[in-house]
């Protein structure tokens, strides 16, 4: 049974989570993504249930090892986690889920001590061949609090019975196990190819709620790399690089 942690979400748009732990309580955490910690607050790092694990979580897109924080104070103590990237920290109560919620791999942020943090592969072949970052997904299972990064701005679905949600496969975050999951070729010639949409699009089905992200980790990066590649295209038509190109390129701004 996992602890029965309070928390409080700080912040719009570079988000962290304050999780108050009674004495004896603690909460499991991304390795790297704690800020602070409050005087009685003991960390220790570990696979978090041997080699197996650890290299589950691996294919998960979390690291090898997870970091737990225990209150061995005698009055409530807090620790506070981040988000890696600008967006949103999403907190779910499993109780509220059947005690299970899949995520977007790479997602997991916290959650109390107690939850299983697992992989879970999606059930079919086409998912599994086309669905990109969707094949891999992570299972978390448990009763208590845990909590997830998404980048952007998140909205939350919920799917009635057999109503259909076609999503790209990075703006997943998070979905109740009660939604089926399955890939849908995008469909039409000029749509696949110039749509700028990738070939398949991620089919879910309800019953259950539905957490998107407007602004996946896969295509901020994307930008970014395109953005370096064009700036340094221009640095060798012009002939310049470096702290010169960087140079001539404000001199242009400025004048």
């Amino acid at each position: 049974m996992a602890d029965v942690i309070e928390h409080k979400i700080y912040g719009e748009e570079l988000q962290l989570v304050e999780v108050i732990l009674d004495p004896g309580e603690g909460v499991q955490a991304e390795a790297g993504a704690m800020i602070y910690m409050e005087d009685g607050i003991q960390m220790q790092t570990h696979t978090g249930g041997g080699l197996l694990k650890g290299l589950k979580r691996m294919l998960t897109g979390e690291s090898f090892f997870v970091t737990t924080f225990h209150n061995t104070d005698r009055k409530p103590r807090c620790v506070a986690f981040a988000a890696p990237y600008p967006g949103s920290i999403i907190a779910f109560d499993l109780d509220q889920f059947r005690g299970e919620i899949l995520c977007q791999k790479d997602s997991f942020l916290a959650a109390a001590q107690g939850t299983d943090i697992e992989i879970a592969f999606t059930k079919k072949i086409g998912a599994g061949l086309f669905g990109g970052e969707g094949f891999i997904l992570q299972r978390l299972k448990g009763d208590g609090m845990v909590f997830v990064h998404a980048g952007g701005t998140v909205i939350e679905k919920e799917l009635a019975v057999g109503e259909t949600l076609r999503v790209d496969t990075g703006c997943i975050v998070a979905f109740a196990s009660t939604v089926d999951y399955d890939i849908q070729f995008i469909g039409g010639f000029k749509n696949a190819l110039f749509g700028g949409e990738g070939l398949f699009l991620a089919r879910l089905t309800g019953p259950g709620k539905v957490y998107l992200q407007s602004l996946p980790f896969s295509r901020l990066v994307d930008r970014i790399k395109r953005g370096i590649s064009f700036s340094a295209r221009g640095d060798e038509q012009t002939g310049l690089s470096g702290i010169g190109g960087d140079l001539f390129k404000g001199l242009i701004s400025g004048s």
